[in-house]
């Protein structure tokens, strides 16, 4: 996974260096953002494969920021929402539900969980074009399937 570029945008330092910390130590490309602001400069900027942001972010809010990401992105790039203050089911579905976000974790960060989040997030992208049929072979199928045995026709009614 090292290859893959995360970037992080928390206003807590403690919480950003954790959450940077727990990347690093999976071999992960980490670039850091403290306001909303400057993590969307840095998301355009760095085209990262993946962004774990605070909900509570000064200058830009998270929730809108990850709403952003989505929509130019089209859901391309997975957004996982962190959170100390928005916490509970209603906000969980708001944020995977309405904003985009394909994971979402309340603070204290679950480490395991979260962890095998990130692993899943990157790594459904690498395995998508081994999983996809390459679109010549699926054209080929297709037409071997109508070289078949001929149908009788269908009976009509006769005058």
């Amino acid at each position: 996974m090292s290859d893959k570029k995360v970037l992080v945008v928390d206003y807590d330092p403690a919480s950003l260096d954790g959450i940077a910390k727990l990347l690093k130590e999976k071999k992960i490309r980490v670039i850091t953002a403290t306001d909303g602001k400057a993590g969307y400069e840095a998301f355009a900027a760095e085209k990262p494969d993946l962004v774990v942001l605070e909900a509570m972010l000064p200058k830009f809010h998270g929730f809108d920021l990850c709403q952003k990401i989505f929509s130019e992105t089209e859901g391309r790039v997975p957004v996982i929402i962190v959170t100390g203050l928005y916490k509970g089911p209603k906000y969980r579905r708001e944020a995977t539900n309405g904003m985009g976000a394909a994971e979402y974790f309340e603070k204290p960060l679950d480490a395991a969980a979260f962890g095998a989040a990130v692993r899943r997030l990157l790594h459904d992208e690498d395995d998508i074009d081994e999983e996809l049929p390459d679109s010549n072979a699926v054209i080929e199928a297709l037409k071997s399937r109508r070289r078949g045995p001929a149908k009788p026709a269908a009976k009509g009614h006769q005058t």
